[in-house]
């Protein structure tokens, strides 16, 4: 059985990347009938920013130190999240690019990943990451056209960036870009877009 995790990071109505999320997932429902599929709207989450309690908590737990009642509170958000995309099989994730960079709550769940001994680990040669047989699609909308890598697109490349130092590499990308940029192109850019999503879902 497989078990795919869906994530989203977008609240607004009628968002693009919402959309790619929409289609994309009732096209793998529709191609993958017999998979497990859990679905998380980070804006929907209680999602505590990484900080001084969320560190000492985490450190306590996998040293077997006694944790306070804020830092256990704290902790179990993480290791909720945490333990769920590690026992995802298949990982999506639906973003925007906004403001050069990714939504707040998905860089907060992203902080939840990180755990040496779980998700990576330290060796004398350098990190190695531990969830190399995971697969993810990222779907990402924006509305200006970005070179990847460059310094002005810190949404897809932030995010795979991520993904790498837990071992993952299988990462396929569908991105829609230029709608706002090219407006009298928008509805053709969108549901090119959009069919690629559908496609690929099918296949994912």
């Amino acid at each position: 059985m497989t078990t795919t995790l869906f994530v989203k990071a977008n609240n607004r109505q009628e968002s693009v990347s919402g959309r790619l999320y929409d289609v994309f997932l009732e096209s793998y429902k529709a191609s993958h009938p017999n998979d497990t599929v859990i679905e998380i709207d980070l804006f929907k989450e209680s999602l505590p920013y990484l900080g001084d309690v969320m560190i000492n908590g985490n450190f306590k737990s996998s040293q077997g130190m006694e944790l306070t009642l804020e830092e256990k509170s704290v902790y179990d958000v993480v290791a909720k999240h945490l333990e769920q995309f590690i026992a995802a099989d298949k990982v999506v994730m639906a973003f925007p690019l906004w403001n050069l960079t990714i939504p707040a709550v998905l860089h907060t769940y992203l902080d939840y990943l990180h755990h040496p001994r779980k998700t990576f680990k330290y060796t004398a040669a350098g990190l190695i990451g531990l969830l190399p047989h995971k697969k993810v699609t990222l779907l990402n909308a924006r509305g200006g056209v970005y070179v990847e890598g460059d310094s002005s697109e810190m949404a897809v490349s932030f995010v795979k960036n991520h993904l790498n130092v837990f071992g993952i590499t299988d990462i396929t990308t569908v991105v829609i870009e230029g709608h706002n940029q090219f407006p009298d192109q928008r509805e053709a850019i969108i549901n090119n877009g959009l069919y690629k999503a559908v496609q690929t879902a099918k296949n994912f």
